[in-house]
């Protein structure tokens, strides 16, 4: 930067005279041209820059005054005998004593003359910056103004030229944004993975977002479930989503042949204007496989740059595609020059309804399907085709806004260094895997979201109110009314936790049974399970939900994990649902309620993820299920529970064989040694040698595997890690006279593993005992409220046991 020059947008004044010498670029000859012209050449380039600010032009031409008479002074003083001094060390005579000697004085008399010049500079601003406060509000602007730090241009050539040099200027104008102004954005979604692409965009704009933001989602039946779910437990403030049934679009863009992976589901942007509520005049449309890297508030700026019947903002495509030279008879849509990119599209809704942007899309793709027959690249193809005919429509993008990570790609002309990212697009079918010189670091910056705490998200705006939430309200009502010295205050609160709930995070199809007999496994696992899912799926050949308490760095690998099985991979009937870890306690009964309530088959089977059923019990059940007529009748079948203390067994194949081992003292059964009361109304004496399924009555403390109807009560989620998570909800329904019979040809085994954290946390943990003997007493009293007489039982038997 050059001495003298003025910023009036920021308020900068750049009179750095000493690193101007210090760096040898200062005058050393009588020909070159002076320094008051160098300043003024220099001031009028940067004023011609920093447009918008001409409230303050008068005074900035006065402080350019004085700098410029500065250097004058400076550069007299530099002159002996008619002679320039040199600055330069390069340039001194170190033999010559009198050239030593004065270049001496003339360093330290500069130096002394440059603070001085410096002090004046400061003392200039703090002047400035008083006057800019006293002026009149209606000059000043708002001042509840946040501002995008990119100088937007609509010009090709003057993008290419310099990119770089625009997207880092200290001194562009910044177009405004209102401080609690909403941001719309608007995303198409289908299915069970491109989900999970959406939870990681949306992470990416909430970790740099200052303003509130209403998500518009298009969205299929599936991905609608599993993001609604989502964000109605991620809470986060100033987030606003609506969903619009996609399904019901389809007849809109059915007709056009599509040969692009994104399928229907690909051409949905084209239907925008007659999707989204008439009332919204502007939008953001985002691909799923996009990261950002700014605030997006930057990108919503832009919109004051449209002019005339510009109406769309898009960056020019990085790849030779539209030219038409990748391959040999190569033919691609008509677009103007490289084509634009629909990854990353600004709206103007309001305009395109005026201009029936509806009659021409339609048109222009009905033309070109005439001789393209279908489409290669889905909207983008359409959107092109009618940019051709109509230039003025557009507004380019600087391509900062759109770097695409696809094959043969020129992104990297639209960077130089991290802080001119702002938005990176993953448009390649290879995803992460694409080739690209900086994939490494494209990819690191899409894992640290991917892996981010989605928790930190739910931060308030200050200064912004957020719409009133009744479940947000209701939560917060709940949780004053605990009282926070009682000891047992934690315990309390994790019943009121909400945890961020992922449903389906991998794809799940299931054909229900034409007999209305089927049975789903339940379970729930933390991370050092995960080695039971394969073997579980080998045993059980039926329908599966498991809920899985996970971190979202551990869901990723969970995610790696089940991609690199040949046996999971291969089961779609297996559901898998991620509960956000969140709190100090592991909510046992809060991931047994997710798995079940997402159950698709009339009866499920209440097992836990450390047990091995034998071989063949989904179709034994199913049959069970029709001999004792569950359909009609309250009833829960129990399977027997046995262990081994063996981490290598040869799992029983017949009930005679498990006998025999029970016998040899390879199995035994559950919990004998540590806590018979758990599982000995059972019966296994009269298990040996049953035929025909007998019914047993409920004892204290029992605890067995049953199988029921999807409609049975819930967990009691007061009970968190280890103790009366299953003992409570047996004794519910007994409380609901539902008749326990145990099957007799049926049995599971439990595997040995490490004891979990929450089993140590209660045998050394004095007060966690007496707290979770205090929630048994609470649980005890409310079934007496809910269930009246009959419920004494419960309490005398338990002062008998």
């Amino acid at each position: 930067m050059r001495p003298g020059v003025f910023c009036p947008a920021c308020g900068k004044l750049f009179v750095d005279i000493k690193k101007y010498y210090e760096g040898g670029r200062g005058p050393r000859a009588p020909g070159r041209e002076s320094a008051l012209g160098l300043g003024v050449v220099t001031s009028e380039r940067m004023l011609g820059i920093c447009r918008g600010r001409r409230k303050f032009l008068a005074a900035s031409l006065t402080v350019l005054c004085i700098p410029a008479i500065t250097w004058l002074y400076l550069f007299a003083g530099s002159f002996e005998d008619g002679k320039p001094v040199s600055l330069s060390p390069l340039e001194s005579q170190p033999h010559s004593p009198r050239y030593a000697a004065a270049g001496q004085r003339e360093r330290e008399s500069l130096e002394v003359r440059v603070r001085e010049v410096e002090e004046e500079n400061r003392a200039l601003r703090r002047q400035l910056s008083l006057a800019q406060g006293r002026a009149p509000a209606h000059r000043r602007g708002n001042h509840n103004k946040t501002y995008s730090m990119e100088e937007g241009t609509g010009d090709s050539e003057n993008l290419r030229a310099g990119i770089v040099a625009g997207n880092s200027s200290e001194c562009g104008q910044q177009p405004v944004v209102e401080k609690c102004e909403t941001i719309h954005v608007a995303i198409v979604c289908a299915g069970y993975n491109a989900s999970r692409d959406v939870v990681t965009l949306v992470k990416s704009v909430l970790f740099h977002r200052r303003n509130p933001l209403h998500f518009h989602l298009i969205a299929d039946s599936i991905a609608e479930q599993i993001l609604a779910t989502l964000f109605q437990t991620w809470m986060v403030p100033a987030v606003r989503v609506d969903f619009y049934n996609a399904d019901e679009l389809k007849s809109e863009v059915s007709w056009i042949p599509n040969k692009h992976y994104s399928g229907i589901y690909g051409l949905m942007k084209l239907v925008l204007t007659k999707t989204l509520p008439a009332n919204l005049e502007r939008v953001i449309v985002l691909d799923t496989d996009i990261t950002f890297a700014t605030d997006i508030a930057e990108l919503w700026a832009v919109f004051h740059k449209f002019k005339g019947q510009q109406v769309l903002g898009l960056v020019e495509n990085q790849s030779d595609w539209y030219l038409g030279n990748l391959w040999k008879n190569h033919r691609p849509w008509p677009a103007l020059g490289r084509g634009y990119n629909t990854g990353v599209i600004l709206l103007l809704l309001d305009k395109l309804r005026k201009m029936k942007w509806e009659q021409m899309w339609r048109l222009t793709a009905e033309r070109e399907l005439m001789g393209m027959l279908s489409t290669s690249l889905a909207d983008q193809d359409i959107f092109n085709a009618v940019i051709k005919q109509n230039p003025f429509l557009v507004y380019q993008l600087p391509c900062f806004w759109n770097v695409q990570l696809s094959d043969h790609t020129r992104s990297e002309q639209c960077y130089r260094d991290v802080s001119d990212l702002k938005v990176i697009h993953w448009n390649s079918p290879k995803k992460l895997r694409v080739k690209n010189k900086h994939v490494e670091f494209f990819r690191n910056l899409y894992l640290t979201f991917l892996e981010y705490d989605g928790n930190l998200l739910r931060r308030e705006l200050f200064g912004c109110p957020s719409e009133a939430d009744v479940n947000s309200e209701n939560l917060q009502k709940q949780l004053s009314e605990l009282d926070e010295d009682d000891l047992c205050y934690e315990f309390r609160r994790e019943r009121f936790t909400v945890h961020r709930t992922h449903l389906y995070f991998l794809h799940y199809e299931y054909e229900p049974a034409s007999d209305n007999t089927d049975v789903t496994l339940v379970a729930q696992l933390s991370m050092d399970r995960l080695q039971m899912l394969e073997a579980i799926c080998k045993h059980w050949e039926g329908p599966i939900s498991l809920a899985l308490y996970l971190s979202d760095a551990e869901a990723q690998q969970f995610l790696r994990y089940a991609q690199g099985s040949e046996v999971l991979m291969s089961r779609h009937n297996v559901a898998y649902h991620i509960v956000y870890k969140e709190g100090q306690f592991y909510p046992v009964n809060l991931l047994r309620n997710v798995a079940m309530k997402h159950v698709g088959t009339p009866y499920m089977f209440l097992s836990d993820i450390d047990f091995l059923p034998m071989y063949g019990l989904y179709e034994y059940l199913r049959k069970s299920v029709i001999q004792l007529d569950l359909a009609s009748t309250k009833k829960a079948m129990i399977v027997p529970a046995f262990e081994t203390l063996r981490y290598r067994l040869s799992f029983p194949k017949s009930k005679a064989e498990l006998l025999s081992m029970l016998d040899m003292g390879t199995l035994f059964t559950f919990r004998y040694h540590v806590w018979t009361k758990g599982h000995a109304p059972t019966n296994f004496a009269k298990w040996r040698t049953a035929t025909t399924p007998y019914r047993v009555e409920w004892e204290a403390d029992f605890e067995p595997y049953v199988v029921v109807r999807r409609d049975c009560p819930e967990y009691d989620r007061r009970f968190v890690g280890f103790g009366w998570n299953k003992v409570a909800h047996i004794m519910e329904l007994d409380a609901q006279e539902y008749e326990f019979i145990v099957l007799p040809n049926a049995y599971m085994i439990h595997m040995p593993h490490a004891p979990s954290f929450d089993i140590t946390k209660f045998r050394s943990n004095k007060q966690y005992r007496i707290c979770l003997k205090t929630l048994k007493e609470e649980f005890q009293q409310d079934m007496s409220r809910r269930y009246g007489f009959a419920a004494l039982k419960y309490l005398t038997a338990e002062n008998n046991s």
